[in-house]
């Protein structure tokens, strides 16, 4: 596995889901804390020059994320992640949504179902992102939004993240 592979983003219109693969050079604990852990998490998650912001991180079975990411001009666009199915090390699945500063969800845009998987093999660690949608529309739309660039760009940032914060 090489270090500087590149992320894949698979859609799959039909069955209303987005994959996302990536490798990381770094050891599955290194990689589950920069997924679970709100002062890692504001360090890569969001795609530049925009930066996340974490109001409210409880990481565990019925916990969630309330975040922002803040645009150049301090312009805020918030979002929920309800955790759920927890597996320490291995996987994860959170229902993510638009919402207000206070965590109350956006009407006019439904949720998304991700579930994250952490697998280790012999040179690192294979994360598998798997997006469920409601409809082809709501896939369509988070595409037509930028999804895939700055979900591409934020999984960069993870792994410089990791390569100089976990010298492997």
């Amino acid at each position: 596995m090489r270090s500087d592979r590149p992320t894949e983003i698979v859609k799959d219109l039909p069955n209303k889901v987005i994959t996302i693969m990536r490798y990381f050079h770094a050891d599955p604990e290194q990689v589950w804390r920069a997924w679970t852990e709100s002062a890692f998490l504001d360090l890569w998650w969001a795609a530049k020059p925009y930066r996340a912001e974490t109001k409210l991180h409880d990481f565990r079975n019925g916990g969630h994320w309330l975040y922002a990411m803040v645009g150049p001009d301090d312009s805020r666009i918030y979002a929920r992640a309800d955790y759920s199915d927890i597996e320490n090390g291995k996987s994860f699945r959170a229902v993510d949504s638009f919402c207000d500063e206070n965590g109350e969800a956006e009407t006019g845009f439904p949720g998304m179902k991700w579930y994250n998987q952490f697998i280790q093999d012999e040179q690192g660690t294979k994360v598998i992102v798997e997006i469920h949608f409601k409809d082809e529309d709501t896939l369509n739309s988070i595409i037509e939004m930028g999804f895939q660039e700055g979900f591409t760009a934020a999984m960069s940032n993870l792994d410089l993240y990791l390569k100089t914060q976990f010298r492997n």
